[in-house]
């Protein structure tokens, strides 16, 4: 018995090793790569702590100026967030397996899926300001591919663990695709959705907040306008009211979040 357990604990430790040094070795590598220098960081200090005093106290009479900004952020978010939920419903069950068997169907929809979350925020953004024009329109269509990318892959995922009972048990009656969706899918699969469109906001309404750096509306504009003038206790106040709004929708979210999951 004890050899046996000998056995089990020894490729195990071997194991353990081995991804250790093969970290490690990363961890080297990646630091040479971006030529990090502690040194440089330490000599930027006093910079950094010029900054931070700067902002200190915040302009809090600028807080009746930037508050139709943040409420045009909120409303940019929101809308985003609604109208990527809905386009991501039926790129999520082309893209999962037990929905959709066909490898070529689930492979293509993956793929435009990667595709879409390859682009950053600020770089959507940016496109849609060309297309679209500056303001808060380019800032929605922005996010709304942001938010489709990111709800389409934690929901197709979560698709593919659900119970496959319920899925067996339709195959068998003879249901057809819409059938097998609606009452074997959808009943398993809407709290985790719903708890992703949720997750998927308070990541929108931070992200929103900076589009306005490239003219897509919002308080990011606000932001870009303190920061480039050397107005840092204006900027304080809106990374403040910034954090106001990002905690208090956090809480109520993950409150909502844990009751449906």
């Amino acid at each position: 018995m004890a050899a046996e357990t000998k056995q089990i604990k020894t490729p195990s430790k071997l194991r353990f090793t081995i991804i250790f040094l093969v970290m490690a070795v990363l961890y080297v590598f990646s630091w040479r790569g971006v030529e990090a220098d502690i040194g440089s960081l330490i000599e930027g200090w006093p910079y950094i702590r010029d900054l931070i005093t700067g902002m200190w106290p915040p302009n809090w009479k600028y807080f009746e100026r930037i508050l139709d900004p943040m409420l045009e952020t909120l409303r940019i978010a929101i809308i985003a967030t609604t109208f990527g939920a809905i386009l991501s419903i039926p790129f999520t069950l082309l893209a999962s397996r037990n929905v959709f068997p066909n490898t070529w169907v689930t492979n293509s929809a993956r793929s435009f899926l990667n595709f879409v979350r390859t682009i950053p925020d600020l770089l959507l953004a940016g496109i849609f300001v060309a297309l679209l024009g500056i303001g808060p329109v380019a800032g929605v269509a922005a996010m709304t591919v942001f938010t489709f990318g990111i709800i389409t892959k934690l929901a197709y995922e979560s698709v593919e663990t659900i119970d496959p009972g319920p899925l067996e048990s339709m195959t068998a009656v003879g249901a057809n695709k819409w059938q097998f969706i609606a009452f074997a899918v959808v009943p398993q699969a809407l709290p985790a959705f719903v708890a992703y469109v949720l997750y998927a906001f308070e990541i929108c309404v931070r992200a929103a907040a900076i589009l306005g750096l490239v003219g897509a509306g919002g308080i990011g504009i606000m932001l870009s306008e303190t920061l480039e003038t050397f107005q840092y206790q204006k900027m304080a106040t809106i990374v403040l009211f910034t954090l106001v709004i990002v905690i208090v929708i956090d809480s109520i979210s993950s409150r909502i979040r844990e009751k449906l999951l």
